[in-house]
């Protein structure tokens, strides 16, 4: 249970701001549509979700718990620094004749490859050594984080303040990846 709640408190925190999020809105905006964007979405955030955790289940049988824990700290700081990061929305798949669902699946699946929300991924699977539920916990953060993105379109910056979540959120996994690599080092 571990796996599904850090993953999907992680994801969903990372998300907030982040060019998958600015994508969405850019999608929304252009398709008008938001029920075929929520469903690639979906697909694109479940197929990484599963790399990253299938990945990090490979790794955690190589590695010991301690230095998991040590992966953990590090995503986390990494994700910190992501989420300051100012972002533009991506102008990826705008000029492809494909349909809505088509082009959130593809793009979507793209620029979650290698993002920040990935690599957490990959490290809880790894220090939790659960490919499902971390799978899972990561898919539903994403959702969760998107698809206000998506039935808002345009109108989700006037609704949620994301520059402030966006520091909160970095601020939140500087002090946790901190304090999970302090004690990861047992220097406490």
């Amino acid at each position: 249970m571990d796996a599904l709640l850090s993953s999907l408190v992680a994801a969903l925190l990372a998300e907030w701001g982040d060019r998958t999020q600015l994508f969405v809105v850019v999608l929304a905006a252009h398709y008008v549509r938001p029920v075929p964007i929520i469903a690639g979405l979906a697909i694109a955030a479940l197929s990484n979700s599963l790399i990253a955790a299938y990945a990090g289940l490979f790794v955690s049988d190589l590695i010991p718990v301690r230095a998991a824990s040590l992966l953990v700290a590090l995503a986390l700081l990494l994700a910190a620094g992501g989420s300051l990061l100012r972002r533009r929305p991506p102008d990826m798949g705008m000029g492809w004749r494909f349909p809505a669902f088509v082009t959130a699946l593809i793009a979507l699946f793209l620029l979650e490859f290698g993002d920040k929300t990935q690599f957490l991924t990959f490290a809880l699977a790894a220090r939790y050594d659960s490919l499902a539920l971390t799978a899972a916990g990561a898919t539903l953060g994403i959702l969760a984080a998107n698809i206000p993105a998506a039935l808002l379109g345009n109108r989700l910056a006037t609704v949620v303040p994301i520059q402030p979540i966006r520091y909160a959120v970095a601020g939140l996994f500087l002090v946790t990846g901190f304090v999970i690599g302090v004690g990861a080092l047992e220097l406490v």
